[in-house]
């Protein structure tokens, strides 16, 4: 849950930079870091995990004998991930995406321009 709640900061992180970018490689370096660094910590999101999850099963069902010659040890080891499972990380994974990008990033934008709103209203 923690994992999906780091990983929907840094991609609407990388929303609002691309956004406030004013050219396309500004666009593109503006979401560069953002999104790379939740590849690399390994964060989990719902669209990617409902890619990645099938993806790897399916290399692991239809892959040809000689894709697995050399990582067959660690081939034996991997185990079958049941559907029950993959639906409840899908579920989990989800709800943490939305409480990263709708009430952290998203709550913390409105939460600033709101209050910017109210003080120029008292004035």
């Amino acid at each position: 849950f923690s994992l999906a709640i780091l990983c929907n900061v840094l991609v609407c992180l990388a929303t609002w930079l691309s956004l406030a970018a004013r050219s396309v490689t500004d666009k593109i370096v503006a979401m560069f870091l953002p999104i790379t660094a939740f590849v690399a910590a390994g964060f989990e999101h719902c669209v990617a995990n409902m890619y990645f999850v099938p993806y790897g099963l399916l290399v692991r069902w239809f892959a040809p004998a000689g894709f697995w010659a050399e990582p067959a040890a660690q081939a034996r080891l991997a185990t079958e991930i049941p559907v029950g499972q993959y639906l409840v990380n899908l579920g989990v994974v989800t709800l943490g995406n939305w409480v990263g990008g709708a009430l952290l990033v998203a709550g913390a934008y409105w939460w600033l321009y709101r209050r910017g709103a109210r003080a120029g209203q008292a004035a």
